[in-house]
């Protein structure tokens, strides 16, 4: 009994190390998994992209600003010379805090008022937020409390005061910044994972090249394997802002046209992304993993559920190889923003770059397939 036990784990073994896509995946996975999970699943927030707008350009206004930088929570991205900027810089995603110091902020300091700080703060991300909110509030305290003990006369007022204003998402409401991100993330799997099921169910079944030998050409062939998945892509992205608008209680601020079409070439990419999994693939259960492990990364650190600013650098940057990436910022810009293209560009112009080329090359590598 030992021996024919044996004898068939043996067997196992030997088709495992046969199966040289499927071991990989199996021992990639895991390893892949504890890497992304173990550097970039961190809910401490910091280096916050952050703009400063000082019109009162004096020595208190820079201690300030240099306290701001010492908390390591803010990354002091530039300097701008208005406030209008600053909304501009946050519409962009450029950043996500800015501090405006007005005119009579150290005159007011000197003279024992207090003196205001504005903090505007973009909300789309409530974790992101909620931590340059009570960051900035602590340390215009703390910074006020050391000037009543050291340079102002006993009795004064504390000095320094931030006032600030949530942008987009004023309440914080996790399920504004869940809503568009989930859109993103069942665009692509779902897209990656029908067209790559298409394919290969077609080849396993034998009918691929039944469809081959019929009189119809290679694009043509390509195009009534697609058209039908994008239809279903589209009826999800409809689908998910209707339930997320007027169940959920999500604002759509922005274009829905500007957005469908956006959601068009992201989904190119997608498709592209599928295809190409089809031409690696010999089964659909080599199609599901390998979608899985295509997936895994664009959920964890493309800013779908952690903040990027929470990640170590080199995962942040590695974040930009993805175009999920891309396109969260566009949905959250679109649907919680309500900015237009021209806010857009540094994001729509990679998306483009990634979504044409992976399809191009994923057509091309099928069309050798078909041969």
């Amino acid at each position: 009994m030992i021996a024919r036990v044996w004898a068939l784990v043996v067997k196992e073994f030997i088709q495992i190390r046969r199966d040289r896509k499927t071991l990989a995946i199996a021992l990639g996975m895991p390893i892949m998994q504890l890497l992304l999970f173990g550097y970039a699943v961190n809910t401490t927030v910091d280096h916050i992209a952050t703009v400063i707008v000082d019109e009162s350009a004096d020595v208190r206004s820079r201690d300030f600003v240099r306290a701001i930088v010492a908390t390591g929570y803010f990354d002091v991205a530039t300097f701008l010379p208005a406030a209008t900027e600053a909304r501009a810089a946050i519409d962009r995603g450029d950043a996500k805090v800015a501090f405006i110091f007005p005119p009579n902020f150290g005159r007011h300091v000197l003279a024992g008022d207090t003196a205001t700080v504005q903090v505007l703060i973009d909300g789309s991300d409530p974790n992101v937020a909620q931590t340059a909110l009570l960051t900035a509030e602590a340390l215009a305290r703390s910074r006020g409390i050391e000037l009543m003990t050291s340079r102002l006369p006993a009795g004064a007022v504390l000095p320094i005061e931030s006032r600030a204003i949530v942008l987009y998402n004023p309440s914080l409401q996790s399920v504004n910044f869940m809503i568009p991100g989930l859109i993103g993330v069942i665009l692509q799997t779902q897209a990656v994972m029908l067209t790559a099921f298409a394919i290969v169910r077609e080849r396993e079944r034998g009918t691929l090249e039944q469809l081959i030998v019929t009189p119809i050409g290679q694009g043509e062939l390509l195009a009534g394997k697609l058209i039908p998945y994008v239809i279903i892509a589209f009826a999800q992205v409809g689908a998910s802002l209707l339930v997320g608008h007027y169940w959920f209680g999500v604002p759509i601020n922005g274009s829905v046209p500007l957005l469908l079409a956006l959601s068009f070439l992201f989904l190119l990419g997608a498709l592209g992304l599928g295809m190409l999994i089809s031409t690696i693939s010999t089964n659909q259960i080599q199609a599901m993993q390998l979608t899985l492990f295509t997936s895994l990364p664009s959920i964890i650190i493309s800013g779908f559920m952690f903040p990027r600013e929470a990640m170590p650098a080199i995962i942040a940057m590695a974040s930009y190889l993805l175009p999920l990436t891309y396109f969260l910022q566009i949905l959250r810009g679109t649907v919680l923003k309500g900015v237009g293209i021209e806010y857009l560009w540094p994001q729509v112009i990679p998306l483009g770059v990634f979504a044409v080329a992976i399809f191009l090359l994923s057509t091309a590598r099928v069309r050798r397939s078909l041969v």
